[in-house]
């Protein structure tokens, strides 16, 4: 969800923080909490965080471990799509102490209701980086998956009622995801008995994204790639992008079994405190629709 304009400058990616100190932490609450009563105001039964807390979906929970340079940085090419200049893993990644554990048990201590908690996935987490040390995708995504484990048990101890990992790198890698991807993201969750999500979108409105669905033609089914390992998965949830995508309804026939989250409403024109939601069509934020459908 846009954050408010006085803690960070909406409708921009990586928006510098307008706070500093105790005074930051306090906004970032603030932010929270008007994004929690948004969605009771809305009569979403299943709410989140609304991200208020962090600039970047996956790189905010990169900045908190320890082997990745923010300094030195590299370009690289994101999602086989766009370059962009990104920090470098320099040494063993590791977790020193929780991310956004705090935040959770802060969200817990104001709502009764069910929570969901986003996490960047391994596979993305490693599209992100210039891999200087590991020189593998495959084992730096596996470092990636057992510090989100780390993340999401104490998550889940802390009152989260479903664990999400953002995963819109199994758009593009078929084979890596196939071959690993989908077996780093069940190391991720393994011991967890709260829900767990994955979500798969086309990626969100900027240029590059929106140029590259023009290329896709008038039936999306990169999901057919994903959903048969996926529908064999530990994986509770499979969320996917829906609303103004051409997506074929009928793929969800292949994760038959699983509890499907579908992105119902268009997040690029979705409004909040008077602000446009430039995000994309996706349903990554759980705060467009709190409601499952059962594939059974």
């Amino acid at each position: 969800m846009p954050k408010p304009s006085w803690l960070a400058e909406p409708e921009k990616l990586w928006s510098p923080w307008k706070l500093e100190g105790d005074a930051l932490i306090e906004g970032k609450q603030d932010a929270l909490l008007l994004a929690l009563k948004e969605q009771q105001h809305a009569g979403i039964d299943i709410v989140s965080d609304g991200e208020q807390t962090r600039q970047h979906f996956v790189t905010t929970f990169i900045e908190h471990l320890n082997g990745v340079d923010f300094e030195k940085r590299e370009v690289v090419k994101i999602r086989d799509r766009y370059d962009a200049s990104v920090p470098t893993v320099v040494g063993a990644v590791s977790r020193s102490k929780p991310v956004f554990v705090e935040d959770a048990k802060f969200l817990r201590r104001h709502t009764t209701q069910p929570i969901k908690w986003a996490l960047p996935g391994p596979m993305t987490m490693i599209d992100t980086l210039y891999d200087n040390h590991y020189k593998s995708r495959e084992k730096l995504a596996w470092e990636f998956a057992k510090i989100l484990n780390q993340e999401a048990r104490e998550l889940e101890a802390a009152g989260v009622d479903i664990i999400q990992f953002d995963e819109p790198a199994f758009n593009v890698f078929f084979d890596d995801m196939n071959d690993w991807g989908v077996a780093a993201l069940e190391r991720a969750i393994e011991g967890l008995q709260c829900e767990t999500a994955v979500h798969i979108c086309y990626g969100y409105g900027i240029k590059a994204n929106t140029d590259w669905k023009k290329t896709l033609g008038s039936e999306w089914r990169q999901y057919e790639e994903s959903f048969p390992k996926l529908q064999k998965s530990n994986i509770d949830i499979i969320s996917l992008e829906c609303h103004n995508s051409h997506v074929p309804i009928d793929l969800l026939e292949l994760i038959r079994g699983k509890k499907v989250m579908v992105g119902a409403i268009d997040g690029a024109v979705v409004s909040c405190r008077g602000k446009r939601q430039a995000s994309g069509s996706c349903g990554r934020s759980g705060n467009c629709s709190g409601r499952n459908i059962n594939l059974l």
